[in-house]
């Protein structure tokens, strides 16, 4: 908007019923100041349009009072929420309050400090960075909330309450905070100790590197103090215990894997724990009393019924290369198909199947190929094709073998991801599950199957058999559709405290923690 056509605005609200003159000579510099610098803000100058180019910060009554105390209040515990504190500086905010000279002045600066507190509320409720700027892979929509209402709305409220309840509302949110603060109380007491030397431990062994497994188990709150060098019982149970809070298999014997986990540094947690918090902040939305989570680092798939895990089963995900990367996104899953099959995306055909058929035509006999009418096409010598120029589609029909095992679960998409039943059972028996094409494959698609229906039919396992015995391809709808969530946390707390974590499985995590500290966010290094 032309910064002549603020004034003139500006010019308006001010004018009087004694005339043009006297409006004139009523349009004070402050106003004035107000109007040309809010003009480049789109936000900013229809808020003090609205208002009559009046102060909400700088003027010197007690609301304008009251909004300064508050707001200098929060901004000065930006750190605790792992926001780049130097963006919002107390030091700054008062002196920029302390150097005005006029009535000019003045209105740039109430200008400053509106837009300085768009800028805060926008990094608490969304974060700082732009997801898919940070991986492409992260599809995620940020909840921007709009800048003229997010003003108009705070300076009709409470001004301390309204910027405390610009935080997430998540519950994991709150308890990654006080995680947060208790490693950093931790760190600033020396750390988790000295690191385990031993390559492996086990019940039975003793010595000076058992006594150093138990205090590093001390140090973590997994143990209790102890002055044994034994390696006994309850330092099994305890070790088993740390195992299921790192995704590794809990047997109680810390071997390599297990003590890798123990000796990594409070400081490299704790930037995971930043990671996570951005990352609620990107979800800071509406997840559905009940929903489906798939954590994908976690390499499992959960139902949610009001934050209770009321369902959980083992997933296989996309496999660590650029183009099979599973992606995260929110959908709504609306229907299972029951007996599917299976469409071949065409990055399979033309990659992975067209060379197969170019060495023998007949190979592949499980397999249909259709032409774009869906006639299915007689076998012959496909050399003639390039990946660009084969004309043809594949199906594998429904069968024990089909590729989505007897079901999948839609929640349409443009990534073309769903999840679903497999053939391939042997492949959940391991730690880190990322061997798919991008899709996930559940361990216990049937048990899921009736936990979704359980929602609209007394006999959810006789409904879903009764049409799995019939061969056919058949569609059940979920009469309510249900909120899916597709995440990455290699971090995240337990509702009774502590922590859990998980390794990097695509890097991510990795980018985003070194996109936070380009942007200022003061993250401890190891060995800082």
């Amino acid at each position: 908007m032309p910064r002549n056509f603020l004034v003139a605005a500006f010019l308006s609200v001010a004018t009087l019923a004694s005339g043009a003159g006297t409006a004139l000579a009523q349009v004070t510099a402050f106003k004035q100041a107000i109007a040309e610098n809010a003009a480049q803000d789109e936000s900013l100058s229809a808020f003090y349009r609205g208002n009559g180019f009046e102060p909400i910060w700088v003027g010197d009554g007690d609301d304008d009072l009251k909004r300064r105390a508050a707001f200098l209040q929060i901004i000065e515990m930006s750190g605790d929420h792992g926001l780049p504190a130097d963006r919002y500086r107390v030091e700054d905010v008062r002196a920029l309050l302390a150097s005005a000279r006029s009535s000019r002045d003045r209105g740039r600066i109430e200008v400053e400090m509106s837009r300085m507190f768009l800028a805060y509320a926008h990094d608490i409720q969304t974060g700082i960075l732009t997801p898919s700027r940070v991986d492409s892979n992260i599809k995620r929509e940020v909840p921007l909330r709009d800048g003229l209402e997010t003003l108009k709305t705070f300076e009709n409220s409470l001004p301390l309450a309204f910027l405390r309840n610009l935080t997430p509302k998540s519950p994991e949110y709150t308890r990654l905070i006080r995680e947060k603060l208790k490693i950093e109380q931790q760190i600033g007491q020396g750390g988790w100790g000295a690191r385990v030397a031993a390559g492996s431990l086990r019940p039975g062994d003793s010595g000076d590197q058992v006594v150093a497994l138990r205090n590093r188990l001390t140090t973590q709150g997994y143990l209790r103090r102890g002055a044994t060098s034994l390696y006994d019982a309850e330092m099994q149970n305890a070790v088993a215990e740390f195992q299921r809070d790192n995704g590794l298999t809990d047997d109680g014997v810390a071997g390599e894997t297990t003590i890798t986990a123990l000796n990594t540094a409070p400081e490299d947690r704790l930037g995971l724990i930043f990671v996570a918090l951005e990352r609620e902040r990107w979800m800071n939305i509406e997840r559905g009393k009940r929903h489906i989570w798939v954590n994908l680092t976690d390499f499992k798939t959960k139902l949610i019924d009001d934050d209770e895990v009321t369902f959980e089963t083992r997933s296989v995900i996309g496999k660590n290369v650029s183009d099979r990367e599973t992606p995260e996104f929110s959908d709504v899953m609306n229907h299972m198909v029951i007996n599917p099959s299976w469409y071949i995306p065409r990055s399979i055909i033309v990659n992975e199947y067209l060379p197969v058929l170019q060495r023998n035509p007949n190979a592949l006999s499980y397999l249909e190929i259709t032409d774009r009418q869906g006639r299915r096409v007689a076998r012959h010598n496909f050399n003639q094709y390039s990946a660009r120029s084969f004309p043809f589609s594949m199906r594998q029909p429904p069968s024990p073998r089909n590729a989505l095992g007897l079901v999948k679960f839609m929640f349409p998409n443009k990534y073309n991801i769903y999840l679903h039943d497999t053939p391939a059972k042997d492949l959940f028996n391991r730690e880190r599950r990322a061997f798919s094409h991008g899709c996930i494959r559940l361990s216990d698609p049937f048990d899921f199957a009736y936990a979704l229906l359980a929602k609209q039919t007394d006999d959810p396992e006789g409904l879903f058999q009764r049409y799995l015995r019939t061969g056919a391809e058949t569609r059940v709808n979920l009469d309510t559709p249900v909120p899916i969530h597709l995440v990455y946390r290699t971090a995240y707390t337990k509702p009774t405290g502590g922590m859990e974590y998980r390794g990097d499985v695509y890097g991510r995590d990795a980018r985003i923690l070194s996109a936070l500290r380009s942007a200022g966010v003061a993250i401890p290094a190891v060995g800082s």
